[in-house]
């Protein structure tokens, strides 16, 4: 017994000794990433200028990477980029425009800008407001891609490397289909639908585009094309006619191409570029530059009165999902309670809610659309849409007093659908696995599936009759409050509803929304709207956590996503939207596309 006690006590105290240690230890990891937190912003010196590059990706909801909250823009060597907030790049453009310490912006374009066509849209003519200003904008690239060109013809002079070029070929958008490797694996694929242009199911049940998705994508496409094209036209001095044939005869062949051609002002060297920003700022050796995040850093010299009228901006970004949020998911119930937060905030004067999303489950959605109801009957609400608010995201957006879009988003697809994938053929002949069933009622095992989404047999007639029901219910739900929402009938509705997805242009010419602005002329609206144009402050009900969480939020299950999906890119998302549509048993609200300018 003696011994007993010895050992006992021996253990206790190495155990009290170590969690001692590694206390002091925790304490100096916490103490060492504060100082990190703590480094000092640089002041911005007089006769700078705010250098933009937009290689880091920039989003409506600025919560969205845990990494990039931290400051942490390397880790074990994975680069990880630091996310902008799309209000934060545009309040720093409106701020530069009166701040005396910039004297201009230099453009200096990434060829892979981290954003949307209507992310792109609100920047450019933010660019250009800043010009009313009397400050220069300069650009400058070794080569321009159509994204990066259509961004740097806001400013004043294009410049190009002799060696480079600009591409100039128009837009198309791919889609790809897996009916022949589903058969491959004898895979079938029930698909039910509300809508012939409603092309979410495509991909499974054909091997090319229907003539009706077909015709949706050609006039998207080119209303999208035909509005860069027009302001390229304005700002550039060339008519539009003449860039369409560029762009249809390839013209754009060689730099000293481009200067004929007028796209481009003059062949320089970064270096060339630099002097000259040397002699518009009266500096003698160097240009001062200033990097956008660290312009966004600066701290606000003005105190402002701290309003108790509050503008609440909601973000919805993401694929619309049942339950909780998680990371670039929309959950329905978690959105909802963000939306009762300030729906039950005697503080809060008006919401915008900013959608970025392409729909997902009509459950979620509906849960969604009753809460902004809810606020509509007690104070105003703007919908800001982003680069996409289609299907579920268009249906959490109808009920709103005003929609606001870019000429350029992608909207509408007023449609639903529901999807199962019956492998009983492909799991016995590939794979040897059969599956028996003991059930209750003939349906008992409708939802029954193996791996997460693969069925186990084919649906009969009763079955994809109750599915066909599910899916009437759900669109004509869907198209009442859009009919309620936009003061249409159900058969205008209708009309221009059948899945059919449209673009921001179309949308404005056929009552989907009311007109064309992006996030902060939202928020100047809501505020008119409520009556506090000249008092309030705008709040979020996403709450930045403390470092602590943030520290532990590096360890978790959505910052390993982070750190693929970085390295994955366009496959990671196309994976993530497959993903989230096949593993839900629901209808949906989805639509599929992403047009993004290369």
């Amino acid at each position: 017994m003696k011994n007993f006690w010895s050992t006992f006590l021996a253990c206790l105290l190495a155990l009290v000794v170590a969690n001692m240690v590694i206390g002091v230890f925790l304490v100096m990891v916490l103490a060492g990433i504060g100082t990190l937190f703590s480094e000092t912003v640089p002041d911005v010196q007089q006769k700078t200028v705010l250098r933009l590059d937009f290689a880091e990706p920039i989003s409506d909801d600025p919560s969205r990477n845990p990494l990039s909250e931290m400051g942490f823009n390397d880790l074990m060597s994975m680069r990880v980029a630091r996310n902008y907030a799309l209000i934060d790049v545009l309040k720093a453009i409106e701020t530069a425009a009166t701040d005396d310490r910039i004297s201009g912006i230099y453009l200096n374009v990434s060829p892979n800008m981290g954003m949307g066509m209507a992310t792109m849209e609100e920047i450019r003519d933010a660019l250009l407001q800043f010009k009313e200003s009397g400050k220069f904008i300069v650009s400058y690239a070794d080569y321009y891609t159509q994204g990066s060109y259509y961004m740097a013809t806001a400013a004043d002079k294009v410049y190009l490397n002799p060696q480079g070029n600009v591409t100039w070929l128009g837009l198309a958008s791919g889609v790809v289909f897996y009916k022949g490797l589903l058969d491959k694996l004898g895979v079938q694929v029930e698909a039910i639908r509300h809508g012939s242009f409603k092309s979410a199911v495509e991909p499974f049940i054909l091997d090319k585009m229907s003539p009706e998705n077909r015709l949706q994508m050609d006039a998207l496409l080119g209303s999208i094309w035909g509005h860069v094209v027009k302001r390229v036209s304005d700002a550039r001095g060339i008519d539009s006619a003449q860039l369409q044939r560029y762009a249809s005869d390839l013209a754009l062949r060689s730099a000293r191409n481009t200067v004929d051609l007028k796209m481009v002002d003059s062949l320089v060297y970064a270096s060339d570029v630099e002097r000259m920003l040397c002699e518009m700022t009266d500096r003698d050796e160097e240009p001062e530059f200033v990097s956008l995040g660290t312009y966004i850093d600066q701290p606000k010299t003005a105190v402002q009165k701290l309003s108790r009228n509050k503008i609440a901006v909601v973000y919805a970004e993401g694929q619309i999902v049942d339950g909780k949020s998680r990371e670039g998911l929309i959950g329905g119930s978690s959105l909802a309670a963000r939306l009762t937060r300030v729906r039950t905030d005697d503080q809060v004067k008006a919401v915008v809610l900013r959608v970025n999303s392409p729909g997902g489950s009509a459950l979620a959605s509906e849960v969604i659309w009753h809460e902004v109801e809810q606020i509509r009957q007690l104070k105003p609400v703007i919908v800001s849409m982003g680069n996409m608010a289609a299907s579920g995201g268009y249906y959490i957006s109808c009920p709103a007093d005003v929609i606001l879009a870019s000429p350029v988003t992608l909207t509408g697809s007023i449609g639903v659908f529901g999807l199962m994938l019956n492998g009983e053929k492909g799991l016995q002949d590939k794979l040897g696995i059969t599956v028996d069933v003991a059930k209750t009622n003939p349906s008992a095992d409708m939802d029954m599936a193996v791996f997460g989404a693969v069925g186990v047999r084919p649906m009969n007639q009763a079955e994809r009759d109750f599915m066909q029901n599910s899916v009437e219910q759900v669109y004509s739900a869907f198209v009442g409050h859009v009919a309620e929402g936009r003061n249409m009938t159900a058969g205008q509705v209708d009309s221009v509803g059948g899945g059919r997805v449209w673009s921001g242009e179309s949308a404005l010419r056929i009552g989907l929304i009311d007109g064309f602005g992006g996030l902060r002329d939202a928020v100047a609206l809501a505020a008119d709207r409520a009556g506090v144009a000249d008092d309030f402050r705008i709040v979020s009900p996403e709450e930045s956590p403390d470092r602590l969480t943030q520290l532990l939020k590096l360890f978790s299950a959505e910052t390993r996503a982070e750190l693929f999906r970085g390295e994955m890119g366009e496959a990671y998302r196309d994976y993530e939207t497959l993903r989230n549509m096949l593993y839900q048993n629901s209808i949906q609200a989805l639509s599929p596309y992403r047009v993004a300018m290369p």
